[in-house]
Order: C-alpha cells, then sequence, then structure tokens
C-alpha cells in the first residue's frame, strides 16, 4: 500500500501538468492577443502582473510579466503564461504532500 503523500504528490504533479499542457494548447503559435486573452482573469495572469515592469499596470504590466518568466526559461510570452499558469497549482502540490507527509 502507497502512502498517502506518495498518492497526494502524483495527483500534484499530474495536475500541474495538466494545467500546463492545457494552457500550452492554448498560447503556444498565437500572438500577444491570443495569449492575453487565453489567460485573462486567471490566477497565473495575476501572478504574471506581479512580475511585470513595476511602472506598468493592467495588460501591459500582465504581458511583460509573461515575458519576464518566459525569458527565464529561454522562451518569450507563451513560455511564461505556461509557467505562471502551473506555477500556483505546483505550489499547492507541494504544500498538500508537505502536510501528508507529516501523517505518513
Amino acid at each position: 500500500m502507497k502512502k498517502i503523500s506518495t498518492k497526494v504528490g502524483f495527483t500534484g504533479a499530474a495536475a500541474t501538468a495538466g494545467i500546463g499542457a492545457s494552457t500550452a494548447s492554448a498560447v503556444v503559435g498565437g500572438s500577444a492577443a491570443t495569449i492575453m486573452s487565453a489567460t485573462a482573469g486567471t490566477t497565473g495572469a495575476a501572478l504574471a502582473s506581479t512580475m511585470g515592469v513595476a511602472t506598468l499596470s493592467g495588460g501591459a504590466a500582465t504581458a511583460s510579466g509573461m515575458a519576464a518568466v518566459g525569458s527565464v526559461v529561454g522562451g518569450g510570452m507563451a513560455a511564461g503564461a505556461i509557467i505562471t499558469a502551473a506555477a500556483p497549482i505546483a505550489v499547492v502540490g507541494v504544500i498538500a504532500y508537505g502536510i501528508s507527509s507529516l501523517f505518513d
């Protein structure tokens, strides 16, 4: 029988991969407008806007944040959109794994 933390960790990893794949299918190869419309109102867009240029607001902050995050891995705005969409799910998975491992 597998530990609960193993099951939680696998579920978190699967959820992160699913969100990443879903976002990738919506944004890869798309224009900036397509990427912005695909991610509008999501937690990932909010996360990206906090990482944008400090003097920008709204869509410009979100776009610059996604581009900044994507540039860390050698990509652009689309890569940043995928990373910022998957990051909150990954964090929740890690926290859930940590809590569940306390009870194993």
